[in-house]
């Protein structure tokens, strides 16, 4: 998924916990649900962002001869200005964008 092009605040707010609760019926069942989505946003914004340092990288870097990467900078600057993980699996979630099943639910 492209997280570059999502339209989402960076700014936290206060949820309506109904809004959470309703798909699941169950408000901590949400919440895990919302949480292991953003450690999986998470992992793959790292390993974009690591890939794209990696190829701007010098590979000869000495002590002595530390100095600044502009492109590394700048691509690091951009995914600081990215919305928190945890913002955009709460709006997939809202959003009904999230698959999820409790396999102990689906034996009952």
């Amino acid at each position: 998924m492209d997280y570059k092009k999502l339209k989402i605040s960076t700014n936290t707010s206060t949820r309506n916990l109904s809004e959470l609760h309703n798909p699941t019926g169950n408000i901590y069942e949400s919440v895990v649900i919302m949480s292991k989505r953003a450690n999986q946003i998470a992992s793959e914004i790292k390993e974009e962002l690591d890939q794209k340092i990696t190829d701007f990288a010098i590979p000869n870097d000495n002590l002595e001869e530390i100095f600044e990467n502009r492109e590394q900078i700048e691509i690091a600057r951009f995914y600081e200005q990215l919305p928190k993980s945890t913002l955009i699996a709460i709006d997939e979630f809202v959003n009904d964008r999230v698959y999820f099943r409790n396999p102990l639910k689906d034996n009952s």
